[in-house]
């Protein structure tokens, strides 16, 4: 009897560590489990489409994150969306002429913002603006131009 009771007890554990190590495995998946201690700096990136960017997407450069996106609002003025990131504090060179690009990780997974590094001797500090950016590619727009073009192709 106790040796079934010891049993039960060792499942019991093993069960609840299994959805504690789901619970965490959602939050790392989900960016919610990162926690940014707030320090860096912000600076804002205008584009034309943001496809599906949302609140703490990461941002990355070479491949490196580098930050987050923080804020994310609409200008009702020139009909951009304006999106804010925070840059972690030790990467305080980054030349003004950085070029933002919104990519996807995979072919559907979640979307973020590169950066490519442009070659001013400025950098970019608190309240900054990226003025170069290139909007995110919605694939339906794509295979939408494509099916036009073979359309076109076929009345000719």
């Amino acid at each position: 009897m106790t040796q079934s009771r010891n049993l039960e007890f060792m499942v019991g554990i093993f069960v609840a560590a299994g959805i504690v190590a789901l619970f965490f495995l959602a939050l790392q998946v989900s960016n919610l489990g990162t926690v940014s201690a707030g320090e860096g700096y912000n600076v804002e990136a205008r584009f034309d489409n943001i496809g599906g960017i949302k609140v703490k997407a990461p941002v990355t450069m070479a491949g490196v994150k580098v930050g987050q996106v923080t804020g994310i609002t609409f200008d009702k003025e020139t009909f951009e969306a304006v999106v804010t990131l925070n840059i972690d504090g030790q990467y305080d060179q980054i030349p003004d002429d950085t070029f933002a690009k919104i990519f996807t990780a995979g072919l559907l997974g979640e979307q973020y913002i590169g950066l490519d590094a442009g070659g001013s001797d400025l950098y970019l500090e608190e309240g900054g603006r990226l003025q170069l950016t290139q909007s995110a590619l919605v694939l339906e727009e794509v295979i939408g131009q494509f099916l036009f073009s073979k359309a076109q192709e076929g009345a000719e």
